[in-house]
């Protein structure tokens, strides 16, 4: 392991670190603060050449800083003339915008995934993707991981009794699927019309939920408005115990409060893909780590071994 190093911006350091505990090796040193008028300024204060390097850097709030750093950390790593650079992104954001459903939009993952290239990286780890034809987008290696053993191996603890996956959107279907099935738990769907980009309207709820313990599962979460519409929804149709298991909490706006206040949710649980403040840290908020599942992954990309084993 003497030729791996990983490197962290300011967008997670807590998670690089505790990537770095179990791999067992010490975050790389690099200054990443910022010039008298805002501009990103990096400095990789060791020495790389020849290494392979992990950069852990998730673009998410405030994304255009976080991704900023990112570009800049990759350029300097390409010109310090490290051997690999793989960009670990276990929250990739400007997701949302995966293809023109509207006259003069743009795509933006597209943007994003030919910047990052463009910076020098070689490869890309990341998870949970808002979209999997995301992967599509990157002419070179992107690795892409589930949380979902993560949040087994949370509930499975939990001793819970007449459980059903149900996803908010027919485009869940797959990863909701693949609770079901590790869960031994029945299936719903909710089938939803979204009136704008933040809000939506729940329309039908298709499979038995009466009676039984739901558990939600999602991509990420942003307002929280199309969670607590679920929530409502499987409450009214005779849900016991609903809770919920998101990737990524981006939790924007007023979705803490929102998530506070709904007593019809048990329990919102999510992962450290993206760093949760002190301030939106509330007891009905789970937060699980992530650091085991990446430092492995890191583990067998810098041995060249099979990553998707990882998902058996």
């Amino acid at each position: 392991m003497d030729k791996l190093a990983i490197f962290t911006g300011n967008a997670h350091p807590r998670l690089a670190e505790g990537i770095c505990k179990y791999l067992g090796v010490s975050l790389g040193n690099a200054l990443v603060t910022r010039f008298s008028e805002g501009e990103v300024r990096v400095k990789i204060n060791e020495n790389v050449r020849g290494k392979d390097v992990f950069l852990v850097q998730p673009t998410c709030s405030p994304p255009n800083e976080n991704l900023m750093e990112l570009l800049v950390m990759l350029d300097a790593l390409r010109r310090a003339s490290a051997y690999r650079i793989t960009a670990v992104m276990p929250y990739f954001g400007y997701a949302r915008q995966d293809r023109k459903d509207q006259p003069r939009v743009p795509i933006t993952a597209k943007l994003v995934a030919n910047l990052i290239t463009t910076a020098g990286v070689d490869r890309v780890l990341t998870m949970d993707l808002h979209a999997g034809q995301i992967q599509g987008f990157f002419d070179i290696p992107l690795d892409h991981l589930f949380a979902v053993g993560v949040f087994i191996e949370y509930f499975s603890q939990c001793n819970l009794n007449n459980i059903v996956v149900v996803t908010p959107d027919v485009g869940g279907i797959k990863m909701a699927r693949a609770y079901a099935k590790r869960l031994n738990a029945g299936l719903a769907i909710i089938d939803k019309r979204r009136v704008s980009p933040e809000k939506s309207e729940v329309i039908h709820i298709l499979g038995e939920v009466e009676g039984m313990n739901p558990i939600i599962v999602d991509d990420l979460i942003a307002t929280g408005s199309s969670l607590i519409e679920a929530v409502e929804a499987l409450k009214r149709a005779g849900a016991g115990e609903i809770r919920a298991a998101i990737s990524h909490g981006v939790l924007s706006g007023s979705a803490v409060e929102l998530v506070d206040k709904c007593r019809s949710l048990t329990e919102l649980v999510i992962t450290d893909s993206i760093p949760l403040p002190q301030e939106k840290a509330i007891k009905k908020i789970k937060v699980l780590s992530i650091a085991g599942l990446l430092g492995e992954a890191i583990r067998r990309i810098h041995r060249e071994e099979s990553v998707s084993s990882l998902f058996d």
